[in-house]
């Protein structure tokens, strides 16, 4: 979703669908067309940021944190402003261009959701490999990836607590309104692609640790495999349409099978440190598995990459460039050793052995709503700046309580 704050006669906001997103390393939709430029909000977002010493992302979350205190007073008990004011989003994977709601839980979700997006995109910048000074392959940081995962467990933490904590406070007959962005299924596809990429990002460190077996990269795949196979089933029964919806659907497809390709390639090495005929036969099915599911990953990676908006993979890096070289020069390998060690050995190759069932290590940040702000410091902000009025407070209330965020760390800085 992005934020929209006047109607289209007045800004020309309507949604404004990229043709062209280049290199993808993170998904996550691009939130910055839902904010029209001129408008009363955006001159008080970009106030905000200036506040917190710049106009990055991270400046836009923490005007976004700001933000939140002035929104939880509207919901405080007893508060006669929980449905007084309409807030407008514009949606990107949903059909419908935008959706008004006069509740400011709808509100708090949204900002949630957009710090989230925020967050994904920092860590896809991190993510995308620079040129390295000795001229050779791009490469990404190990201080990048580090922090990426940082990142992304910071996205975790705000969309578990949209869905555990603010979710549940929208009534059930605004809740079948909301917009497929904001659908359960889809903040806990978000919610465990974070994990997913967090994990990802383990495993390629461990690859390149010497003191990292052959247990621990497997451990860490199969985690990867739980992560993605949840975020595909939360959105399995979603109808997601063409465009940021068919994107988003593809790209989980795709992560998946990166992530199974990944686990039976490791499962199949430690199965294939057996002194037994059926070990060795299992060891060739999980790799030949491996084999496939990295074909599977190739397609849907190129499925992703054609459908609109369009995009570049990255060049490989990390665990999936390791993986791509090794697993058909192992899977190859060790048939043909099975074969020659083996005379009857079609048997044991007919279904791939199922892989271990590990709990999820990673967990997303414990985010905790702020305190509020009591909703009688609006008027006072209304006195100081009534020029944020003069737009219509009842289609862009967002401009003056985030200049009412502004207000409060100015008064705290």
């Amino acid at each position: 979703m992005g934020c929209f704050v006047s109607t289209q006669k007045d800004a020309g906001g309507v949604r404004r669908r990229p043709s062209n997103i280049g290199e993808v390393a993170v998904f996550f939709q691009d939130s910055s067309h839902g904010c029209p430029g001129g408008t009363d909000f955006d001159k008080a977002r970009r106030k905000a940021a200036t506040q917190h010493g710049g106009s990055t992302a991270a400046d836009l979350l923490q005007a976004l944190e700001d933000y939140l205190p002035v929104l939880l007073g509207l919901v405080k008990d007893g508060s006669k402003l929980e449905d007084k004011l309409q807030f407008v989003w514009v949606n990107q994977e949903d059909e419908a261009e935008e959706t008004a709601m006069s509740n400011a839980w709808y509100e708090i979700l949204s900002v949630l959701h957009l710090m989230a997006i925020l967050c994904f995109s920092e860590a896809n910048l991190l993510l995308l490999p620079k040129t390295s000074s000795d001229g050779y392959q791009p490469k990404v940081s190990e201080e990048n990836r580090r922090a990426s995962i940082d990142i992304f467990l910071k996205a975790a933490g705000y969309l578990d607590c949209a869905i555990r904590h603010v979710l549940p406070r929208i009534p059930p007959e605004l809740r079948k309104d909301l917009p497929i962005d904001l659908a359960e299924g889809v903040l806990k596809a978000f919610r465990m692609q974070a994990l997913g990429q967090s994990i990802d990002i383990q495993l390629g460190l461990a690859i390149d640790s010497p003191k990292a077996t052959l247990a621990v990269k497997r451990r860490l795949a199969c985690e990867m495999v739980k992560c993605w196979q949840q975020a595909q089933d939360s959105i399995a029964d979603l109808s997601l349409p063409d465009g940021w919806g068919r994107k988003h659907r593809l790209f989980v497809q795709w992560k998946c099978c990166e992530a199974k390709a990944a686990a039976y390639y490791y499962h199949g090495l430690i199965l294939d440190e057996g002194n037994t005929e059926k070990s060795h036969g299992m060891a060739v099915a999980a790799l030949q598995a491996a084999e496939e599911f990295l074909k599977e990953s190739k397609r849907a990676s190129e499925a992703f990459n054609a459908t609109a908006p369009l995009s570049r993979s990255v060049p490989l890096w990390g665990s999936m460039k390791y993986l791509s070289e090794k697993i058909p020069k192992d899977s190859c390998s060790k048939v043909r050793i099975n074969k020659d060690l083996y005379s009857n050995n079609e048997r044991v190759l007919d279904t791939a052995p199922n892989l271990p069932d590990f709990a999820v290590a990673l967990k997303p940040d414990d985010y905790q709503l702020p305190r509020w702000i009591h909703h009688g410091m609006i008027r006072e902000a209304t006195d100081s700046n009534r020029r944020l009025w003069s737009a219509g407070t009842s289609r862009s209330p967002h401009c003056v309580l985030l200049h009412l965020g502004v207000m409060r760390c100015q008064r705290e800085s």
